[in-house]
């Protein structure tokens, strides 16, 4: 059974810094694309970051670039995400995903996880 599970979410205030986990378990990681989608209320879920396991190649939504970064830790199979410099607007509902295909559709990936809350107050 594939799980996906999120945690480090939180309230923080804009400038601050939050790190999100993923842990994997139930699927052969090397062989798919690791991405991290966000949500907000009242909003369609939109592409964040990803990374290809096996290789470590990194994409980036260009709202976040320079203030995210996206990694894996092969030996605990977790993918976090560093997310510096927070704005409001990145509040959200953040989802970790696993799949194949379009980086940034989330129709290209497979498995999700329940997501985390992450709250940035101005």
């Amino acid at each position: 059974q594939v799980q996906l599970v999120e945690s480090g979410g939180g309230l923080v205030q804009a400038g601050g810094s939050l790190r999100l986990s993923c842990a994997a378990s139930g699927l052969t990681l090397s062989g798919y694309r690791m991405g991290w989608f966000r949500q907000a209320p009242g909003k369609e879920r939109e592409f964040v970051a990803a990374i290809w396991w096996s290789s470590g190649v990194t994409y980036y939504a260009d709202s976040v670039k320079g203030r995210f970064t996206i990694a894996r830790d092969n030996a605990k199979s977790t993918v976090t995400l560093q997310m510096n410099n927070l704005k409001p607007e990145d509040t959200a509902v953040y989802y970790c995903a696993a799949g194949i295909g379009a980086y940034d559709s989330p129709k290209s990936y497979q498995y999700w996880g329940r997501g985390t809350q992450v709250t940035v107050s101005s």
